[in-house]
């Protein structure tokens, strides 16, 4: 995901009391809200995208999974009923699927990581609601990137291999699709943010109100946010 990198240029003692940084860092990296022009050509840069999307009722769905595991209709649904009200049409959906607790620069966050179906997605595009997020590395399944055989991929071919010997089969055969799930929730209108972290393990099985502000980034394809 890149460094992110502060330069301090002018310093209190030394500059008539003024403090002042430079900062170089990259829009998808830590907790972010991903905007439509990501991955779809010709749709709303994050300048365009009215504030209200970033903010709204939230319920919190506890769906523990583990490596390479699908989030389902029936994991949704299971989890949904056990929050007050359900999910209604305008919400926020908050996904803790328990990787938050392994974030890091490590092969247990970023490899094997779990990730939304593609029938989990059409099922919240249905129900309308305002957003999704997830404490995982993308909106998409691992293998559903050019981190396994999509794009300009293999981009971490050991990853293949032990799918392979794991599954007796080639991962594109069980994910054939380009990172589906940001084309089917962006595509539609619905908010996608990546990489919750934070308390999110405090408001499971919650509803609660939610903000996820962003930087007005002028033709940004996403942004950093405080969630």
């Amino acid at each position: 995901n890149g460094d992110f990198h502060i330069d301090r240029v002018q310093h209190m003692p030394m500059h008539y009391r003024l403090l002042q940084t430079f900062n170089d860092f990259h829009m998808h990296n830590s907790t972010h809200a991903d905007s439509p022009s990501h991955v779809i050509p010709e749709s709303p840069y994050t300048h365009e995208l009215p504030l209200e999307n970033y903010y709204g009722p939230a319920v919190c769905l506890d769906i523990p999974k583990k490596h390479w595991e699908l989030i389902t209709v029936e994991d949704i649904e299971k989890a949904a009923a056990k929050v007050e009200g359900g999910i209604q049409e305008g919400d926020w959906v908050l996904i803790c699927t328990g990787m938050n607790q392994r974030w890091g620069e490590n092969d247990d966050y970023f490899m094997y990581s779990p990730g939304m179906s593609i029938e989990g997605a059409h099922w919240l595009v249905d129900h309308k609601v305002k957003g999704v997020g997830f404490d995982l590395q993308a909106l998409d399944h691992i293998l559903y990137t050019y981190a396994a055989q999509h794009g300009p991929g293999p981009y971490v071919p050991r990853i293949v291999d032990e799918y392979k010997k794991e599954f007796g089969h080639e991962p594109i055969e069980d994910y054939p699709e380009w990172e589906p799930v940001h084309t089917i929730l962006l595509g539609n209108n619905v908010m996608g943010i990546e990489n919750l972290g934070g308390d999110i393990e405090k408001v499971k099985g919650q509803r609660f109100m939610f903000c996820a502000f962003p930087l007005r980034w002028y033709m940004g394809d996403g942004t950093i946010v405080r969630a």
